[in-house]
């Protein structure tokens, strides 16, 4: 009614409130009714807000790389930002009349690039890889020593390097020697296995050989005993005979000198007689005529006694 309006500021805003181009109130989360016709807003937000960042940059040794980040401030002077730029709201959308707010980050990527630069050109390209959170203190730590986002009312909270890269070539030639010598491991791990595996091939060969050796020295030891016990058996035998031998001599010397007084027809009439004792051994059994004539030979008479 009447151009009347009602309007409340959020806690994270430092509101200005124009009225016919002056300033009549400030402050954080201001609440007031206002005229629509005469009064103007501005809202500075004091929360923190992030940006992001990405900067090619030319290191010592000339090699070129993109530095990739995100930064994190907040409007700490609300009053020297709002007189650098437009924070004016419409108070029915609560929405910025123009684009000012949006290039605040611009400006504070800017001082921080600032910073990055000098540091990256004075490092070679090794150095800023390996290094990349200690740079990103660094421009911290140099932004807030020197007040250069003071003019701004900005405050700058942190600073985060979150990738640095080189070019595609010079990546290649970086990961070369990495990869190589991981290339280098592989191949190794490779031989020493391939190694471990003939040695352990050898010990294998060598144990067969060695149980090979035993196992011929046993059977060397079992042919020598063989050898000693067929030796020891023939002696044993050959004494055997020899001994069954003198005592078949001795035995048939024995039976001869009985047989040596006889007549020797009466010693093939005995021969005969066993011959028949053993007749069912023999099959056939010829007798020729001279050893009948010399059973049938006249024996010999006895003399006479003479008549007395």
């Amino acid at each position: 009614m009447f151009g009347i309006r009602f309007f409340k500021g959020l806690p994270t805003e430092y509101v200005l409130r124009y009225r016919s181009g002056k300033v009549v109130a400030r402050g954080t989360g201001l609440a007031f009714y206002y005229s629509a016709y005469n009064t103007q807003i501005v809202a500075v937000p004091t929360a923190s807000s992030d940006g992001n960042f990405i900067f090619n940059e030319v290191t010592r040794n000339f090699q070129n790389l993109a530095v990739q980040g995100q930064f994190t401030y907040r409007i700490a002077e609300p009053d020297v930002a709002a007189a650098l730029l437009n924070f004016s709201i419409d108070p029915r959308t609560r929405a910025y009349i123009n684009s000012d707010p949006e290039r605040l980050a611009g400006r504070v990527a800017n001082v921080i690039q600032t910073q990055t630069r000098a540091l990256v050109g004075a490092r070679s390209l090794e150095e800023v890889l390996a290094d990349a959170q200690n740079m990103a203190t660094q421009v911290l730590e140099s932004v807030r020593a020197n007040n250069l986002l003071a003019a701004l009312g900005v405050e700058l909270l942190g600073v985060f390097f979150v990738g640095i890269k080189p070019t595609p070539e010079v990546a290649k030639a970086l990961e070369a020697p990495y990869r190589e010598a991981l290339l280098r491991a592989a191949d190794e791990a490779v031989y020493s296995r391939r190694a471990a595996a003939v040695e352990e091939e050898r010990k294998i060969k060598q144990n067969e050989l060695a149980t090979d050796v035993t196992l011929e020295n046993n059977r060397r030891e079992l042919i020598e005993l063989k050898g000693q016990n067929t030796e020891q058996e023939a002696e044993f035998r050959g004494r055997a005979f020899e001994l069954e031998a003198g005592y078949r001599a001795r035995a048939l010397g024995a039976e001869t000198e009985v047989f040596a007084g006889l007549d020797p027809r009466l010693v093939l009439a005995l021969a005969i007689r066993q011959l028949g004792v053993n007749a069912a051994r023999i099959g056939n059994l010829n007798i020729t005529p001279e050893i009948l004539a010399s059973l049938l030979e006249n024996r010999e008479v006895p003399p006479e006694n003479n008549k007395p």
